[in-house]
């Protein structure tokens, strides 16, 4: 199998619009198209068939990197038509390749459907805006979109820390540097260290994943800069308690009291298929720490954060079951889309059977006693 033979694989892959290309042993190739998989009519992978594939589009570090820890990851161009975030792994004993597509055109506020308060919250001087939610949920895209805006409207100096860098950004008013994590900087902590001499005023921290990384970013919110973070959990209150838990016991105290002065807002997102038109939407949890908040933080009541949310409508704040109903009640997604991706689904599942609704899930019924 040629390098031809891949690049017919990324056209498909482009010029279907789907999100991921998996490549693996005793398969065909398979496209991952608005959230379902889909084999392409093409011959079955062999196990000479992946070493040539992945041959072609690895780099030679890279593959040294898959020969001592059995896997790597890396990110490419294809062209002008798109970039591929590309996972290289071995599974057993041959090699397997995940190619994920990423966008190269940025979207707007209202293509995505941010929050429109979130506009207002990035123009400030200063603070910790996080964004989560699941991987897969659109995370680097809002995040995209963030920057851009900061990027088009204000002179800034954004420095972001990424593993791998998804979207290129230009410069525009403001000027971007992008440090890939891996390629030009060893670790997000070190990144993070370096980012404060180099005159910053936004700094995007592409993972917040551990201690080091998480009390650098807060240090640098605290000292006037705006920083973006992102977290694989969904919802606010979770947020808040992951950041908290990272810590030792004798040092919680105190980073809730810098969380609560340093936070500016937790937007955490889920990623739905539709069932009106082909394609996804996003649903957001969105929370704006206002002094109230700010005190349930440090007093480490976040028990009771989504309770404020529901209170703080009027700040543009909403909770995540909120939006996924208003959503399903529009038509716009299934039930069991909405429950799956739901942070309360006996709430939601009740919700259904008294609005007439109904739950199709041939896998729960009579399935005998359940394994939990």
């Amino acid at each position: 199998m040629s390098t031809m033979q891949i690049d017919r694989l990324l056209d498909t892959v482009v010029r279907t619009g789907a999100s991921d290309l998996h490549l693996t042993v005793g398969r065909q190739p398979t496209i991952r198209l608005h959230g379902g998989l889909r084999n392409l009519q093409t011959k079955v992978l062999e196990s000479d068939d992946m070493v040539g594939l992945m041959k072609s589009i690895t780099p030679e570090r890279n593959q040294q990197e898959l020969q001592e820890e059995g896997g790597t990851d890396f990110g490419f161009a294809y062209g002008d038509a798109a970039r591929f975030r590309v996972s290289v792994f071995r599974q057993r004993g041959d090699i397997a390749i995940v190619l994920r597509q990423i966008p190269n055109r940025l979207l707007t506020f209202e293509q995505i459907g941010l929050p429109e308060i979130c506009r207002d919250l990035i123009r400030r001087p200063r603070g910790l805006f996080l964004v989560t939610g699941p991987t897969g949920s659109g995370k680097t895209t809002s995040l995209a979109t963030m920057i851009d805006y900061v990027n088009t409207y204000m002179d800034r100096h954004i420095v972001t820390m990424e593993d791998p860098i998804e979207y290129y950004h230009e410069h525009k008013k403001s000027i971007v540097n992008q440090r890939e994590v891996g390629n030009d900087v060893p670790s997000f902590a070190e990144a993070l260290r370096r980012a404060l001499r180099q005159d910053p005023d936004v700094i995007l921290v592409g993972e917040m994943r551990d201690l080091e990384t998480i009390e650098a970013a807060v240090r640098a919110a605290e000292t006037g800069h705006l920083v973006f973070g992102t977290l694989h959990t969904t919802g606010a209150a979770k947020t808040i308690d992951r950041l908290v838990d990272a810590f030792p016991h004798s040092q919680q105290n105190q980073i809730r009291v810098q969380l609560s002065t340093a936070l500016i807002a937790v937007l955490s997102q889920v990623l739905l298929g539709r069932v009106d038109t082909k394609g996804m939407v996003a649903a957001y949890e969105f929370l704006v720490i206002t002094p109230a908040i700010a005190n349930l933080i440090r007093d480490n009541k976040s028990f009771r954060i989504d309770s404020a949310i529901q209170t703080g409508k009027r700040f543009g704040m909403q909770l995540l079951d909120d939006h996924l109903w208003s959503l399903y009640a529009k038509g716009m997604i299934s039930a069991e889309e909405m429950i799956d991706k739901c942070k309360n689904p006996t709430d939601l599942s009740n919700k259904v059977h008294s609005a007439g609704g109904a739950l199709s899930r041939p896998e729960l019924e009579d399935t005998g006693p359940s394994e939990e």
